[in-house]
């Protein structure tokens, strides 16, 4: 399910660099790689480390949840093949990884986004 995950995110990112006229090179530069690991991220031979795929989320101009659009497709998929919880913990191991990559002030900024985000919730729920 990772190997199609990749190849997924994969397709988006080459969709998103071609629609943005970029070169492979370019995108590489950016995010501070070689042209060859942009290939093999388009390819889904390697995977994107969180760190790389917020990079690229901010060069690329898409939020994160661009590359997981499609996700509830895999879930299904995952489901009829009995695997839903192998699949559902690789994107929270993202999410943890990624958080765990902030600084601590990126993770008060982010904390307190939630927070709010979880009011406003409450309020039109409650």
């Amino acid at each position: 399910m990772e190997e199609n995950f990749n190849k997924h995110l994969g397709e988006k990112l080459k969709k998103r660099r071609l629609a943005l006229g970029l070169t492979q090179t370019k995108v590489a530069k950016a995010i501070n790689v070689t042209f060859q690991q942009i290939q093999k991220y388009e390819k889904g031979t390697n995977g994107v480390s969180s760190m790389r795929l917020l990079q690229l989320s901010n060069f690329l101009k898409v939020p994160i949840k661009y590359f997981f659009e499609d996700f509830p497709k895999y879930a299904e998929n995952a489901a009829n093949a009995g695997n839903e919880n192998q699949l559902l913990s690789v994107n929270y191991n993202f999410l943890s990884k990624l958080f765990d990559e902030l600084s601590p002030d990126q993770k008060a900024k982010f904390l307190k986004i939630v927070g709010s985000n979880n009011k406003l919730v409450e309020e039109k729920t409650g």
